[in-house]
């Protein structure tokens, strides 16, 4: 009730002032506002306050409403209002998702606020990006909040600029590069060039800032897009409709006008997968996290500009994972540890005055039982190091190394997958409660 009453006074206060309901608005003198963000896996992780409760967001530049991932307790924690029950459709070769619809949501950004906000609520299991990434992630938003504002990413500071278009002014910049944006249903697209062997290739791709790998590019023999000879099958991640797998290599260079990535990552998905995304005309792909990040990005959706300036990722070595181990953080488990900084009341500290009934500190540690995160394998790649050395799917790790699992994090763990070829890797497992050790090496695959 609370809570309520609390809504209906923000309502009219806002009415009062003549904000506008129906988009962000900033409730600033300088109508501009910074919001710090974290940067996990290449996608940025946001703050956003709906309905009075504060969540973790991904910014995604694909979405056209925000997403409510099911394992939040909507209809309770939200009280979210005006509902229908829709079905959506996106990446991955399954059925529809059941999802329900709300309208007059308040969400709230840093100092931006918009009080009648749609949203979808999901209702699969499987869309749970905070397992994957290790840290809260309770939806993602992307299209409400660039139409209303320009945004400044400014991946190496890890911050996001909202400012009113009205009261944003250009700074000159010589070494940055200005794009013209087109869009479709809301999403931006930009033109690029690929180089596959020994051809240049323009691309037409989606700037998808809710993908964590470099390059997506769907193959057409007609226009010379295909992965070649130098390639292996992978994971390559999770959409709406399921599960995305596909082909990995390298383009020879990337080019975004006078800015050139060598060696790239990049993904070819399987037709099935990508059936929707490939109907867009002249669609040729997505340009996602991995290359988004090495440059600090202005987007103007109103006046369909992009421009971009490099950052301190830009020189960054392209790498890919050499272990085959998809992980995820799948709960808690407990772990047996000693309490150091307990002792029993009777180990008295005496001083040894070298006698034989002299008395010796004697320390008898107790120990303490702990919640700690666990770490499950969910995917491994065919024939890669880890599935050869015996790993299976639902192995959760104790230890890597020698050293306790938990003491990473799921994005620490990951790195090391992305090492270099040929480091030893040691895994403890627990497999049914049956604890094993395997061994392999990191292996270069181009």
């Amino acid at each position: 009730m609370k809570r309520f009453l609390a809504l209906i006074v923000l309502f009219y206060c806002f009415s009062f002032l003549g904000f506008s309901q129906s988009k962000f608005v900033i409730q600033n003198k300088t109508q501009s506002d910074k919001i710090k963000f974290k940067l996990i896996n290449n996608l940025i992780v946001l703050p956003v306050e709906v309905n009075g409760v504060n969540l973790s967001f991904l910014l995604d530049t694909g979405v056209s409403k925000p997403i409510i991932f099911n394992f939040l307790n909507v209809s309770d924690t939200l009280k979210i209002r005006d509902t229908e029950t829709i079905h959506l459709r996106g990446l991955g070769n399954g059925e529809t998702v059941e999802a329900l619809r709300s309208r007059n949501n308040v969400f709230k950004i840093g100092e931006a606020v918009k009080l009648k906000q749609d949203l979808y609520a999901v209702f699969n299991s499987n869309l749970n990006f905070g397992l994957k990434l290790g840290v809260p992630v309770h939806g993602i938003i992307g299209l409400d909040i660039f139409k209303d504002f320009i945004v400044e990413i400014n991946y190496s500071s890890k911050y996001l600029k909202l400012t009113i278009p009205k009261k944003f002014k250009y700074k000159k910049c010589k070494k940055c590069e200005r794009f013209n944006l087109e869009f479709y249903n809301g999403k931006p697209y930009i033109y690029a060039e690929v180089n596959l062997g020994k051809k240049n290739i323009p691309v037409k791709l989606l700037i998808d800032s809710g993908g964590s790998d470099a390059l997506w590019l769907f193959e057409d023999d007609s226009l010379g897009i295909r992965a070649g000879d130098k390639f292996f099958n992978d994971f390559l991640g999770h959409g709406l409709s399921g599960s995305v797998y596909g082909k990995r290599s390298k383009v020879k260079t990337f080019s975004l006008k006078s800015f050139v990535l060598k060696n790239a990552n990049v993904a070819f998905p399987d037709s099935t997968s990508v059936l929707l995304a490939k109907k867009i005309k002249d669609r040729n792909g997505s340009l996602s996290g991995n290359i988004l990040k090495r440059f600090n990005i202005i987007f103007d959706y109103q006046k369909a500009i992009l421009k971009l300036k490099k950052n301190n990722h830009f020189k960054e070595k392209f790498s890919y994972n050499k272990s085959g181990i998809e992980l995820e953080h799948d709960g808690v488990r407990l772990v047996k540890e000693i309490d150091k900084n307990r002792l029993r009341n009777n180990d008295i500290p005496l001083v040894d005055n070298g006698t034989q009934n002299s008395t010796k500190i004697i320390i008898d540690p107790e120990y303490k039982i702990s919640l700690k995160p666990a770490y499950t394998i969910v995917e491994l790649r065919e024939g890669s190091p880890a599935e050869e050395s015996g790993l299976k799917i639902g192995d959760v790790i104790l230890s890597i190394n020698n050293k306790q699992a938990h003491e990473y994090s799921l994005q620490e763990i990951v790195e090391m997958f992305y090492d270099d070829a040929g480091k030893r890797m040691k895994l403890k497992i627990d497999r049914n409660g049956l604890v094993s050790t395997f061994y392999f090496q990191l292996q270069k695959l181009f």
